[in-house]
């Protein structure tokens, strides 16, 4: 039975239970590499409450839009100065200008791409590509590319060397995540990798890059979110964006540190047992789904 559909004849605490572990699911897999769509799908489905839906999945993101905006705002405080003073002044050359210039060139195709299906494909919320079994195949596949880049990217890039060419390069690599299971963070962290950046340097660009996005797709199922049952009560919602804001948070923090020392097979092995797990073992649950 979907938790959506009767979150709000659920118990308040057991309301305020499934958006705690809704929040913390989001935290957690928004911004490592491993795919927030696709967990936000198969966990609840497979803890037997049914596909959460958009409108809830919505509500809970503005925790991870807040916890980003947080974590980078000096990043974002620099690149504003360095954007406005490269009007000003024609210093586009300078570091924080050329990161703001990419972060813009980065964000059009997944805008485009974003705009494409909901006027192509009216019916992509309910179509194949977002069945458990799509998800586990474009799972291992995204694990596959990411070993790869891991395999063959040179790690020398930092962020300061950072160009428009870059953006637009990471950008078509963000766009892939509107399929359900690529990982907005996975696709870029591996395109980064196979542009020959540092580990740390790739993720720290692909969080930067990944904020107008999130923030864009959070406040575009916000308006009917708000104004949707399926959210299941305002103590519900703010108890999973307050879990998504802290998890999220501390992921980042992890991240960024985790890969100045180490490498990505962690989340390529990971992804690799949840794409078979899902194909093996769980698949008999998808009719669990709306």
């Amino acid at each position: 039975m979907p938790l959506v559909a009767t979150a709000a004849a659920l118990p308040l605490a057991e309301a305020c239970w499934h958006a705690f572990v809704l929040g913390v699911v989001q935290g957690l897999t928004e911004f490592l590499p491993i795919s927030s769509t696709a967990h936000l799908k198969v966990v609840p489905v497979l803890l037997g409450w049914g596909d959460p839906g958009v409108a809830f999945t919505a509500v809970i993101q503005l925790g991870s839009i807040a916890a980003v905006l947080g974590y980078f705002r000096r990043d974002l405080a620099e690149v504003s100065a360095g954007v406005a003073r490269a009007f000003r002044h024609g210093q586009w050359n300078d570091p924080p200008a050329r990161l703001g210039v990419a972060i813009v060139l980065g964000t059009v195709p997944i805008l485009l791409a974003g705009l494409a299906i909901k006027v192509l494909l009216p019916g992509y919320e309910t179509s194949p590509l977002r069945s458990l079994t799509s998800i586990a195949i474009v799972s291992i596949v995204m694990a596959l590319l990411l070993a790869v880049a891991e395999l063959v990217g040179r790690r020398r890039r930092l962020l300061e060397a950072v160009s428009p060419r870059d953006g637009l390069l990471v950008g078509l690599a963000q766009a892939l995540a509107l399929i359900p299971g690529v990982s907005r963070s996975g696709s870029t962290l591996t395109a980064s990798l196979f542009d020959g950046w540092q580990r740390a340097d790739a993720a720290r660009f692909s969080f930067l890059l990944g904020i107008p996005a999130i923030t864009l797709a959070g406040l575009v199922e916000l308006r009917a979110a708000f104004g949707s049952v399926e959210t299941g009560g305002v103590i519900p919602m703010l108890v999973g964006i307050a879990a998504a804001a802290v998890v999220s948070w501390l992921a980042i923090a992890w991240l960024l540190r985790f890969l100045q020392q180490n490498s990505t097979w962690i989340f390529v092995a990971y992804r690799l047992l949840f794409g078979l797990v899902i194909l093996l073992g769980f698949r008999g649950l998808e009719g669990a789904t709306p």
